[in-house]
């Protein structure tokens, strides 16, 4: 199964928090959190009892959606985290952010980590002076993180925040 790729408001509306999933226009005033703060459908507005098992699954769903990863890729990030010492939620975290298009949208080169993602996929960031199109590579400390000179000079593209 690949990642989501529908509305992303909607799943912000169903969370009932901003992921940052639409960069400028939550800024804006104008998302649909803003407008409607209820679930999206016929009975968004009804209020259900939510079991501990729902709030782990809807917990899980959130950072799937904030990351952009599939099913398939949290599972086996969440295998490192867990073979890894100490807490598994931290580790999980921890290597969720390790993630080339997480960097680059951290580093503020993109207004959204969907934008971020699609910076990497079309070679627009280098890693360590050589092009990286893999946004789901990890990243170590002391990696030189850097736009190509192109993109550089485009205005969409920010300049990392100082």
């Amino acid at each position: 199964m690949a990642r989501y790729r529908g509305a992303v408001e909607k799943l912000e509306r169903r969370f009932g928090i901003s992921l940052a999933l639409k960069g400028e226009r939550r800024l804006s005033g104008k998302s649909a959190l803003d407008k409607r703060a209820y679930g999206p459908g016929q009975h968004g507005q009804r209020r259900g009892k939510i079991s501990d098992y729902g709030l782990q699954l809807r917990e899980k769903q959130k950072a799937k959606a904030m990351y952009g990863i599939s099913e398939k890729q949290f599972r086996s990030i969440f295998r490192e985290a867990n073979r890894m010492e100490g807490n598994t939620g931290e580790n999980l975290v921890r290597l969720l952010e390790r993630r080339l298009d997480n960097v680059v949208y951290r580093m503020g080169f993109a207004t959204t980590r969907s934008f971020a993602r699609q910076l990497v996929t079309h070679g627009h960031i280098l890693v360590d002076g050589k092009r990286m199109d893999i946004p789901s590579a990890f990243i170590k400390h002391g990696q030189k993180i850097e736009l190509i000179e192109k993109a550089k000079k485009t205005p969409k593209f920010y300049a990392p925040l100082s």
